[in-house]
């Protein structure tokens, strides 16, 4: 018996002669993320891909322009993700990362402004942001940046104002009803609540970043000595 693929075959649109971008539906769903990752694995072992770059509902396929044409690049996305089992991708088990953190004013100066826009205090911002499982939804911004949904609705906070010019590595952040870190130092407006000593991104590793696409990512508190002691880094701000 046939089974049938919950999602839409995606819409290929060209937007230069070395990229193209398939958006597959407007729903945001681990359906959607757990597909999008399979597509994005399938086509990854193809020769002449030159970068793969997943969102929530979409993927960005940079290919080389000496190997395929613009019809020869659909043809051959459409033949590869026709040949995917529809049913694999729900059945996909990704990596869990646990990332420890030091939350605190030192390093997280937006917590207390959080707390109070919550109506929690900062110990129950802790245990909240720190009791919950999320999933990469996407990667993008910069190298090794991950999405990660969904937080609590307790947590929804809405971005900062006035971005940062400079928000150091390491930095925890929540916006909106997502939670990140920032995996190198850049700007940023998004409420910074901690930071973690460890390395998001990997420059000498074949798959650059810690977090990928579909991983689970639980946020482990540490204290400021532990922070320390695994290398953290108390300036920056």
């Amino acid at each position: 018996m046939s089974t049938v693929n919950p999602i839409a075959f995606p819409n290929i649109e060209m937007i230069s002669n070395q990229a193209c971008l398939l958006s597959f539906c407007q729903v945001i769903s681990e359906t959607t993320s757990n597909y999008i990752a399979q597509v994005t694995q399938h086509l990854k072992s193809l020769d002449g891909i030159l970068d793969l770059v997943p969102s929530y509902t979409t993927l960005l396929v940079v290919f080389d322009d000496d190997h395929y044409d613009r019809f020869v690049i659909c043809k051959t996305i459409r033949e590869t993700i026709e040949a995917i089992n529809p049913n694999d991708f729900a059945l996909e088990d990704h990596r869990e990362v646990v990332i420890p953190v030091y939350y605190g004013p030192e390093v997280g100066p937006d917590i207390q402004d959080v707390g109070e826009h919550c109506q929690l205090s900062m110990e129950e911002v802790i245990k909240r942001h720190s009791e919950t499982t999320y999933r990469a939804y996407a990667i993008g911004f910069t190298p090794g940046f991950a999405f990660l949904g969904n937080t609590p609705k307790e947590l929804h906070v809405p971005r900062k104002i006035t971005p940062r010019l400079k928000v150091p590595i390491g930095s925890v952040a929540l916006a909106e009803n997502q939670t990140a870190v920032y995996p190198s130092v850049t700007p940023g407006g998004w409420q910074i609540i901690g930071r973690t000593p460890v390395q998001l991104v990997d420059w000498g590793s074949e798959n650059l970043a810690l977090i990928a696409m579909g991983d689970s990512v639980r946020f482990e508190p540490i204290s400021r000595d532990e922070f320390l002691v695994l290398g953290g880094q108390l300036d920056g701000f």
